[in-house]
């Protein structure tokens, strides 16, 4: 016989060699308390395990593992041992720094879950039923080695984003300049003007906000001078709905 929640064994009356039920017991208590697995990823088993090691085993699973999709696989006693998972179960995966959440047919982002805000690049605010959503975004470019008149980002305004902000930091002093605007083509000041050249130098370009109905890039206009050198990291701060998608 075994509990009900986490299927320790139970000992029976009059029980021989009682010891190896506990210790199996203990074994298992050992592993799935304070749960914390290596990786989520992995569908074989790794070469060179050490006793205690846990493991979230991914869809497809081959080897030893085979069968245990989704279960939790211990090395005890040097062998894998599975734990097969109840609603509810939180386990912390090592590898992507992330909370997860046993759901009752998947492990899925505590965050998702449980529907919380997290810390990223993109972050979804509010989603409708049909999937329509609002997204809250932050997209970073490190212009370096700055030359000429002026130097366009890579990464654009997206078409329908509702801009917050440019922000600006000068990472490596600028030369050949005595100050730059950000902007975008123009309105070469739109997110700040005579920004400083020095190291260290930055600005939170907020407006509006303002809708944008193109991708459209950001650009630094140098001042006094070309640009001869210098590094300036960038962020865009937007906001961005979706349509829903039925």
């Amino acid at each position: 016989m075994t509990t009900p929640n986490l299927s320790l064994p139970l000992l029976a009356a009059a029980q021989a060699q009682k010891h190896v039920t506990v210790n199996e017991a203990l074994s298992r208590l050992d592993g799935l308390v304070q749960l914390s697995v290596i990786s989520s990823a992995l569908t074989a088993p790794p070469a060179t395990p050490t006793e205690g090691d846990r493991y979230i085993v991914a869809a497809g699973a081959t080897g030893a593992w085979a069968g245990w999709d989704d279960s939790i696989a211990l090395f005890s006693g040097g062998a894998w041992l599975r734990l097969i998972p109840q609603t509810g179960w939180l386990a912390w995966d090592q590898a992507s720094g992330l909370a997860l959440v046993w759901t009752g047919s998947a492990w899925s982002g505590l965050d998702v879950a449980m529907a919380l805000l997290r810390r990223a690049a993109s972050v979804r605010i509010a989603e409708g039923a049909a999937s329509s959503a609002i997204d809250i975004v932050t997209a970073e470019e490190l212009l370096a080695g700055l030359s000429g008149a002026s130097v366009t980002s890579s990464i654009t305004i997206p078409d329908r984003a509702i801009v917050l902000a440019v922000s600006t930091r000068t990472v490596t002093a600028i030369t050949g300049a005595t100050s730059y605007d950000c902007g975008i083509a123009g309105t070469p000041a739109k997110f700040g003007g005579s920004l400083g050249i020095s190291a260290g130098s930055t600005n939170v370009g907020v407006i509006g906000p303002q809708a944008f109905y193109a991708p459209t890039p950001i650009v630094l206009t140098a001042n006094g001078g070309n640009f001869t050198g210098g590094d300036v990291r960038i962020a865009i701060q937007y906001m961005l709905p979706t349509a829903p998608a039925a």
